[in-house]
């Protein structure tokens, strides 16, 4: 047959015609092959996820009850709070602290005591408040000549030496003043520095160099020709107030640094028995603390003329302590034994008032009073009440709990919040008593 040109196809389209072709083949085979499969007979499989759901709901509700009754079984439990009537219990004893005791002894009602002591020093300075005048008289050195002969003169003791100015001034000793010497006919005086005390006190001697006359050779020959000189001013010559330590200085000194140290004294050892390492083994009564002066010291006396002076006093200061622990086991011991049968002591309400009526430190021993006081109430019979609860309701176990004599109140918890009885087995049933 003669081929037109219109039936000729390019080559790429001969490609794609015959992709589709196998496409449709694999197609048809592959439907072929699903109809050829068995198929289970009234089998819906749109419908067939239904029965499982209903599996899977059915399982969690019975996993649901499962952890339930494990709960209830397991976690349930009865928290009972009983407050029982209380009465108060009052013990009036006597109690010895004695350094000599060795150990506690509750029988003989005496406890072991100790020494503590501290040591203070204190020292002031004080002024002087006397008064007194000093007086001194100037001193100084003459030259005294002897133009007079050749002889030596001698003077006595305490010879009169008049300035130009006409202060007097004395010899301190007998002086023999050395006769002169003749020079080529002339006499040359003979001459000794001699010591001269004023006659009178005060600054109004301390004079200037001058010349000196001796008026005890007036109306003489001997008076021109025995004289004196100094080449330096005389000095020490004064009359002035000046402070002077008293008697009364001295005593209120004494007595102001003994209540200082004493004090002091004190304060220090208090301090150190409270410091917490101490005041939570020990106690002590703070009257006893006994303070001594063991030493007193002034470095000025009485008419001292000194503006000030210091003093010094020296204290020791002691007391009896006792241990905390000691006194605690007394006291629980002796209201113990007074707590009847059938009761119990609530040993947190202990309150204990104690007071020193004798101390003697030194015998080392101290006398106390003592004022015990503690809540005791009846025996709670627990087990015979987990007996009576087990299965009883919230009301029922608070209606036969707060019948009970000698109970005021009774609170029950139960556990976990959907339980509504008391758990059946005693160990999960608890009780608490408490005392207000």
């Amino acid at each position: 047959m003669e081929r037109r040109v219109t039936d000729i196809l390019p080559p790429q389209k001969i490609r794609e015609e015959k992709k589709e072709e196998k496409k449709e083949e694999k197609e048809i085979k592959t439907r072929k092959e699903e109809e050829q499969k068995p198929q289970l007979k009234g089998f819906d499989t749109e419908t067939s996820t239904l029965p499982f759901k209903k599996i899977i709901i059915f399982s969690s509700i019975l996993l649901l009850i499962v952890i339930g009754v494990f709960c209830y079984l397991t976690l349930s439990k009865a928290e009972i709070e009983i407050w029982p009537e209380t009465d108060v219990l009052n013990v009036d004893t006597k109690l010895t602290v004695d350094k000599s005791a060795k150990e506690a002894n509750i029988s003989t009602k005496v406890i072991p005591g100790q020494f503590f002591q501290r040591d203070k020093t204190v020292s002031e300075t004080f002024p002087a408040t006397g008064k007194t005048t000093k007086e001194e008289k100037a001193e100084g050195t003459i030259k005294v000549y002897n133009a007079y002969s050749t002889s030596p003169q001698v003077l006595v003791a305490t010879t009169r030496f008049v300035s130009a100015d006409g202060k007097v001034f004395r010899t301190s000793a007998k002086v023999t003043i050395p006769g002169g010497t003749y020079d080529k006919g002339k006499l040359v005086p003979g001459e000794i520095d001699v010591r001269v005390i004023a006659d009178q006190t005060g600054p109004e001697y301390n004079i200037s160099p001058t010349t000196f006359s001796i008026p005890g050779f007036a109306g003489t020959d001997r008076y021109t020709k025995f004289y004196g000189k100094s080449s330096e001013a005389m000095s020490g010559g004064l009359k002035e107030e000046a402070p002077k330590v008293t008697k009364e200085d001295l005593t209120l000194a004494e007595d102001t640094l003994t209540k200082m140290a004493k004090t002091g004294c004190e304060d220090l050892l208090k301090s150190d028995l409270q410091a917490e390492e101490t005041s939570s083994v020990f106690d002590y009564f703070p009257d006893s603390i006994q303070t001594e002066i063991t030493d007193k010291i002034s470095l000025a006396t009485s008419g001292a003329e000194v503006a000030e002076f210091k003093s010094q006093v020296k204290t020791t200061c002691k007391t009896l302590i006792f241990k905390k622990e000691d006194l605690n086991e007394f006291v629980l011991d002796s209201i113990s034994a007074k707590v009847s049968s059938g009761e119990t002591l609530y040993e947190e309400s202990l309150k204990t008032d104690y007071s020193a009526d004798t101390v003697n430190l030194e015998s080392g021993k101290i006398v106390m009073s003592l004022n015990i006081s503690g809540k005791v109430y009846s025996d709670v019979d627990v087990s015979g009440f987990k007996t009576a609860l087990v299965g009883k309701s919230l009301l029922e176990s608070k209606m036969f709990l707060e019948g009970q004599s000698k109970i005021t109140k009774a609170v029950v918890n139960l556990w976990p919040f959907w339980v509504r009885s008391v758990p059946k087995n005693e160990n999960k049933i608890t009780f608490k008593i408490i005392v207000d």
